[in-house]
């Protein structure tokens, strides 16, 4: 049970990249988007990223504790749950705004400005790990809906 866990948290191979884990992470849930998030309603979208949140967080918490440090980089699936998230709105976005919304939500959850960091500590253990890349998802999310607004993302 315990290799299934950290297999979750490393979402299989992305969080074992010996660099840039996150971005693996990231890069892995943006190429999954298209097949298994953006097909769902809108309705189960939501439902699948609250599910993510809630399953992530206790595999996170799990792994935390197997793998003896406080959010080490090998656990990526909170790069799948903001990810997603900045894709939700977007029902067929393409594989150019996908792009967009990864450097986006790279720059935001590297970046970490406020509330990002700050959010680590809101939620105990694995939740605090998923939450900091629902605030980075929810800032790039933001970004990407105002660029769509004014045109510039058609």
């Amino acid at each position: 049970m315990n290799a299934f866990i950290l297999a979750v948290c490393r979402l299989g191979f992305a969080g074992l990249s010996p660099v840039m884990p996150g971005t693996c992470g990231s890069a892995l849930a943006a190429v999954l988007a298209p097949f298994l998030f953006l097909p769902l309603p809108f309705v189960a979208r939501v439902v699948v990223l609250v599910l993510v949140f809630w399953l992530g967080g206790m595999a996170a918490t799990r792994g935390e504790q197997l793998l003896g440090r406080k959010d080490p980089g090998e656990i990526v699936i909170d790069e799948l749950l903001g990810m997603w998230l900045v894709l939700l709105p977007f029902t067929d976005p393409g594989w150019a705004k996908i792009g967009v919304a990864f450097v986006l939500f790279r720059i935001f959850d590297m970046w970490k400005p406020w509330p990002v960091h700050a959010s680590e500590s809101w939620l105990p253990d694995g939740y605090g790990v998923m939450i900091d890349d629902v605030m980075a998802g929810l800032q790039a999310l933001l970004v990407m809906w105002l660029l769509h607004l004014i045109g510039w993302l058609s």
